[in-house]
């Protein structure tokens, strides 16, 4: 019987392929090693993406002693350096690519090398990264330097944290927060709970954020970032072309005030209605001031721009500002305008009096009344109403094009998702953007020209009046008025309010855009104001000084905003800040 159960030596062929996969350990070996190398590839891929863009929510590196802050500011500057380098030298080579086709061709490699490899892109990367380095090292080594003394926390802030903690234990397995406090004790919270009085509104800020601002807190002190920031930015500013510097120091100063008052309008609870508006409106107000009676104050570009957007000749500019500050004007400027495209016959028998009159000998010579005419003004329309209208279309298919891609790209970068998913609202809704924002000019070009029109047209109406025979109520009321009341009409400061009168066009604009025309303006204003201040000897002139010391300020306090309030800063300051300096 036994003998009958034959073992066999091997096990029996199967007539199949077997349903599972075989691997032999070899194979086996190898695809483990494969995915070893995926996953340091995916890994390698992470890091060098980091070098290039810094992820949100990255906690500060903790820094113990002079070497590794040295180490720190230097692997910093480096990556800003780099990063500006590169940015500045694809913005040169994109704008070369604009113009290249007009370029000779025995010119284009050596433009293409100036924009890539110029003196443009190294001075930019230098001024970037010297300060993020400087600045780096500044903000972590004084706390090394200069350690603070451990103090408790204020009254206010402990009862905050006793009553996050009742809140905590109450909640059972809710997650700890880096703001609590770890050393108090039950009773401590129990007393707490009572106190619930109502804190100031903060701006959410998620765990990552919390951890940076308590870092902040126990290791730095707020003159801290503002220090560094000042020193880095008046070393820093020294590497730009002079010719940069004072429009860099510029924003940068313009900056440092809107997260300041931000801040401080936050801690104090104060707000000043339509101060975005108020701030445009002034300067407006400076600026067109500036570009009709001190064009020298405003840079050349900003004054050709002003003067296409005007859609007014620019002889009757240059008129304007010699009959207002010398009583006189240049006939040929007159001529010029004689000759002008599409002059209605109205407009030209005007103009060709007053440049007969200007021609005369010197006894008999006559320049009219101190105000442009308004034929010089629009020689090709006759009424001073119609050509509002013509002017705002003019101005609003002008600027079309240039606010449609605003509004319509970056909502096809960065808005991708959304916009897939619902396009006809995204599409309508950039659409509407984009008409406003061009009516908003439009509407800016047209208050300050009905002003500029009404006002002379009046002028001439009362002088005509007081110097008349007649016996009626307005020729009564025009021979009462002083004259220096009426001469206001055709002053100087005039032109300063009708800026103010543009400025309200601002209300057009979206409301989330107008602290950002407000910021743009704000510099140009300055600018020009200063410079007249600085001719009539109000101001002290501080020389080659000047660019270092208004960067020094205004970095001071963009960093000191950035450091300890980070919200109060415009979002776009906000973030170019942390891809460049990070948390610290």
């Amino acid at each position: 019987m036994a003998s009958s159960l034959r073992i066999p030596d091997s096990p029996p062929t199967l007539g199949r392929q077997p349903s599972y996969i075989h691997f032999t350990p070899r194979r086996a070996m190898a695809s483990f090693e494969n995915l070893v190398v995926l996953a340091n590839y995916e890994e390698h891929l992470r890091e060098a993406r980091k070098v290039v863009w810094r992820d949100r929510g990255e906690p500060p590196v903790e820094i113990r002693d002079l070497g590794e802050c040295f180490e720190h500011a230097c692997r910093g500057g480096l990556r800003s350096g780099t990063i500006a380098f590169a940015l500045r030298s694809g913005v040169n080579f994109i704008l070369l690519l604009t113009r290249i086709k007009r370029i000779p061709k025995k010119f284009r490699l050596s433009m293409i090398r100036h924009a890539l490899f110029g003196e443009d892109s190294l001075r930019f990367a230098a001024m970037l990264g010297s300060f993020v380095a400087l600045y780096k090292f500044i903000l972590n080594a004084l706390p090394i330097v200069l350690p603070q003394p451990l103090s408790k926390p204020t009254t206010h802030a402990r009862q905050r944290s006793l009553f996050r903690q009742s809140l905590r234990r109450k909640a059972g397995n809710a997650p700890d927060s880096p703001l609590d406090d770890e050393d108090i004790t039950l009773e401590e919270v129990e007393l707490a709970l009572p106190d619930r009085g109502r804190s100031p509104r903060r701006a959410r800020l998620s765990v990552t954020a919390q951890a940076h601002q308590v870092w902040v807190r126990k290791k730095t002190r707020r003159w801290y970032s503002a220090f560094a920031g000042s020193l880095a930015g008046a070393i820093a500013i020294m590497f730009e072309k002079r010719s940069r510097r004072v429009g860099i120091a510029q924003q940068m100063f313009v900056r440092g005030l809107q997260g300041s008052f931000n801040a401080m309008s936050d801690k104090h609870g104060f707000k000043i209605p339509h101060g975005d508006v108020i701030i445009f409106t002034l300067c407006c107000g400076q600026i067109m001031y500036a570009f009709l009676m001190r064009p020298e104050t405003l840079p050349p570009s900003y004054n050709r721009w002003i003067q296409v957007a005007s859609k007014v000749p620019e002889e009757a500019v240059r008129m304007c500002k010699t009959l207002v500050r010398e009583g006189r004007f240049d006939p040929a400027d007159m001529e010029r305008v004689l000759r002008y495209k599409g002059i209605t016959r109205g407009n030209a028998a005007i103009l060709a009096e007053r440049a007969a009159k200007a021609r005369l000998p010197e006894g008999l010579r006559s320049y009219g009344h101190h105000v442009v005419p308004c034929a010089a003004v629009h020689p090709d329309i006759d009424s001073c109403v119609m050509v509002q209208i013509v002017h705002f279309w003019e101005v609003f298919r002008w600027m079309l094009p240039i606010y449609g891609a605003l509004h319509f790209i970056p909502m096809m970068l960065f808005r991708r998702q959304k916009f897939m998913k619902n396009p006809m609202p995204m599409l309508g809704r950039a659409a509407w953007g984009t008409a406003r924002s061009s009516s908003f000019l439009g509407a800016f070009v047209i208050i300050y020209q009905a002003y500029f029109c009404s006002k002379h047209n009046l002028y001439d109406k009362l002088m005509s009046l007081r110097n008349s025979g007649t016996k009626s109520l307005l020729a009564w009321l025009a021979k009462r008025l002083p004259r220096a009341w009426i001469e206001l009409l055709i002053s100087k400061q005039s032109f300063f309010v009708g800026g103010l009168l543009s400025g309200l066009s601002l209300f057009v604009e979206e409301k989330r855009r107008r602290e950002e025309l407000a910021m743009y303006v704000l510099p140009k204003g300055m600018e020009s104001a200063w410079v007249m201040a600085k001719g009539k000897g109000w101001v002290v002139p501080f020389g080659r000084l000047g660019e270092p010391l208004l960067t020094a300020i205004g970095m001071g306090m963009v960093m000191s905003t950035y450091q300890n309030d980070p919200q109060h800063l415009s979002g776009l300051v906000r973030r170019i800040l942390y891809q460049f300096v990070g948390p610290n």
